[in-house]
C-alpha cells in the first residue's frame, strides 16, 4: 500500500491551497499487485510524482461533497476500479466503483509506450524518445477524457487530475 499526503510545510513548490473544496490533500493506492510495480525504480518515480502532483494542484470534488478530500485508490476484482473518497481524518465520504473495461486498449498502449519510452531512453535515440513521448501524451489524453466521461455527474475533475489519476491507474493495473 502506497500512501503520500500534501506536505503543508513545503513553502518551495507550487501549490494550491490545500484547503480547497476540491483539494485532494492525500492519495492512497492499494493494490495486490504493489509489489512488482514497486520493483521498478523509474515507476516508482512515476507514481510519487503523481501523487504529489495531484495533492498540490488536482482540482477534484464528488458531486454533493466539499473538501479537502483524501482519496484510497483501488483494483477491485478484475474489471473494477474504486475511488473511495474520504474527509481530512480520514473518514469514508463517498466510494466510487467504475469498469475497467473501456480503458483496457488505452492501458495495453500505454504500457506498450512506457516499455518502448524506457528502451529508447537506454539505447540514448533522442528522436525516437521524442515521437514516442508524443504518442504516450495522445494515449494519456484519450484516456483522461475517457475518465472525465465516465465519471461525469459523479466526480468532477479538470484534465490535469484526470491524467495523473490515469497513471496512477496504469501503475495499479500492471502485472510486473
Amino acid at each position: 500500500m502506497t500512501k503520500l499526503f500534501h506536505d503543508r510545510n513545503r513553502s518551495n513548490e507550487p501549490t494550491l491551497p490545500p484547503d480547497r473544496p476540491d483539494a485532494l490533500i492525500g492519495v492512497v493506492l492499494a493494490s495486490a499487485l504493489d509489489t512488482a510495480a514497486d520493483a521498478n525504480p523509474a515507476r516508482q518515480r512515476d507514481r510519487e510524482q503523481a501523487i504529489v502532483d495531484l495533492c498540490q494542484t488536482a482540482h477534484f470534488r464528488p458531486v454533493g461533497l466539499t473538501g479537502p478530500f483524501i482519496l484510497h485508490l483501488s483494483v477491485s476484482g478484475h474489471q473494477g476500479l474504486v475511488f473511495d473518497v474520504r474527509s481530512e481524518e480520514d473518514e469514508p465520504l463517498h466510494a466510487q466503483l467504475i469498469s475497467l473495461t473501456p480503458f483496457g486498449r488505452l492501458l495495453k498502449d500505454y504500457a506498450l509506450m512506457i516499455d518502448s519510452f524506457e528502451a529508447a531512453m537506454e539505447e540514448g535515440n533522442r528522436s525516437k524518445v521524442q515521437a514516442i513521448d508524443m504518442g504516450r501524451r495522445g494515449i494519456h489524453d484519450e484516456a483522461a477524457d475517457l475518465l472525465m466521461e465516465r465519471l461525469d455527474g459523479k466526480i468532477a475533475m479538470d484534465r490535469p487530475t484526470a491524467r495523473r489519476l490515469f497513471t496512477l491507474i496504469c501503475l495499479l493495473t500492471q502485472r510486473g
